[in-house]
């Protein structure tokens, strides 16, 4: 191996395991190919000497395939040029197919492919692959824009997006799905933007994979993803404990953490993609399933970082925007250190518990009926804080505006040690109630506050 000793392997899930059980006295050697099959995408030369012949593919220190490959052979001899060779000569073929598709695909341009989609059933109750590329066309045209992308790219790449499934390459090697799509569609001349998106509308394909990068691609993948839960779920397949066939909860997930750093809504993106199937295709209420689905699964995301009584409080409203959970939670933690934070919490869940049991509309605050000192200076505090916490909250600053709740500990406690909230006169107990009911909502307006409760 010392030939290779400037290379470094390339990276396979399970090869190096699978070789160790394939061999009883394994003997590393070195083996060569022409270089001209470096004219072929890496990609496609990796896998079918890692998949076909369980080889080691050899890089160089910028990561970029060597024309070299270390075989695992069973038999130490003093003389293993036989081994390499024949190694070499069975590579060789197999470089060859690969080559072959590669120069026979390229004849064909992507976009030469796509109507053939069509012969090609995504699922009987929701179409084939051509009418799902017609919908995430429409959906990545309305979501690229939001983002930032020009909209014609958006939807070129989403038109594009399949075509390499119909390639001959991708045929022999199914791994290699968006990857060739990108390699063809630079060759065809498209716009750099729209082939990184082919390739990049896959991420993240796995847990802890990597994001789609630029507005175009990552317009694409939301799409894909999207129109595939909508639809999946929309027909009555909805995950359940140990079945996903669709894989629906990665799906998800890839979703969702794509949102937790856009400005967008999850809501509206469901309604628009159930807009985009046939009438009567998608079942009433998907979106709102689909919705609260996807938000389960948020739970179980931040559920590894964050405790779950703070993940509750924030998501407890259901935002439809999720690019502020993070800081939102990061504020609740923030909250919990002060020294104020158990006492408000407590007051915000009687507060909360007194107001579940009010029938009829809460009256607005009237402070000719403030009676009592306690609420007259609870009032004063509210309306000197109110302002200052609203603008706290418009600036993004979720922190802040929890700290500055803080001042509200002295007077709540006041207040409930010498009011009587439930007063006999009807229009006391209204205003009080109204007060309370105010206060509450602020809050509560970075996380339900009453949830943090132990």
């Amino acid at each position: 191996a010392a030939e290779a000793q400037n290379a470094r392997i390339a990276p396979s899930e399970g090869l190096l395991e699978e070789v160790t059980a394939l061999v009883e006295w394994p003997v590393v050697y070195v083996g060569e190919f022409s270089a001209d099959f470096l004219k072929v995408p890496q990609e496609c030369l990796i896998l079918s000497m890692q998949q076909h012949q369980k080889y080691f593919p050899l890089l160089d220190e910028a990561g970029k395939l060597l024309p070299k490959f270390l075989v695992v052979s069973n038999l130490e001899t003093a003389d293993p040029s036989h081994i390499i060779q024949g190694n070499a000569r069975v590579l060789r073929a197999r470089l060859s197919d690969a080559k072959f598709f590669f120069e026979q695909d390229q004849k064909t341009p992507l976009e030469g492919r796509v109507a053939k989609l069509g012969l090609v059933v995504y699922h009987n109750k929701i179409g084939s692959q051509l009418e799902r590329v017609q919908r995430l066309q429409k959906l990545a045209g309305e979501i690229g824009p939001a983002l930032g992308a020009a909209k014609a790219l958006a939807e070129r790449a989403a038109f594009l997006a399949k075509a390499d499934l119909l390639t001959d390459m991708v045929g022999e090697f199914p791994e290699l799905q968006g990857i060739m799509g990108m390699y063809y569609a630079r060759h065809d001349g498209e716009a750099e933007e729209v082939a990184v998106a082919i390739e990049g509308h896959y991420h993240p394909r796995f847990a802890g994979d990597s994001l789609p990068v630029g507005p175009v691609a990552t317009a694409v993948a939301l799409a894909d993803k999207l129109e595939t839960i909508v639809g999946i779920y929309g027909i009555g397949l909805i995950p359940t404990g140990d079945k996903d066939p669709f894989a629906l909860r990665r799906a998800a997930l890839g979703v969702l953490r794509m949102l937790l750093g856009l400005p967008l809504d999850l809501h509206s993106l469901l309604m628009a993609t159930a807009a985009t199937f046939p009438a009567g295709v998608i079942k009433e209420g998907t979106v709102e399933g689909v919705f609260d689905f996807m938000i389960e699964r948020l739970k179980n995301y931040l559920a590894a970082d964050y405790p779950m009584a703070d993940i509750d409080a924030v998501l407890s409203h259901r935002p439809k925007r999720l690019d502020d959970v993070l800081v939102r939670l990061s504020a609740v933690a923030a909250f919990k250190a002060l020294p104020e934070a158990t006492a408000l919490v407590a007051a915000n869940k009687r507060i909360r518990n007194i107001l579940k049991k009010v029938d009829g509309a809460i009256p607005a605050i009237d402070t000719a009926l403030l009676a009592e000192a306690a609420e007259t200076a609870l009032h004063a505090q509210y309306v000197q804080l109110a302002p200052h916490v609203e603008s706290l909250l418009k600036s993004g600053d979720f922190t802040g505006a929890l700290k500055a709740l803080a001042a509200f500990k002295a007077p709540v406690d006041a207040f409930f040690d010498s009011v009587m909230v439930m007063a006999d006169d009807l229009a006391v107990r209204g205003n009080r109630l109204a007060l309370l009911a105010a206060l509450a909502d602020l809050m509560n307006r970075v996380a339900e506050l009453s949830l943090l409760a132990e």
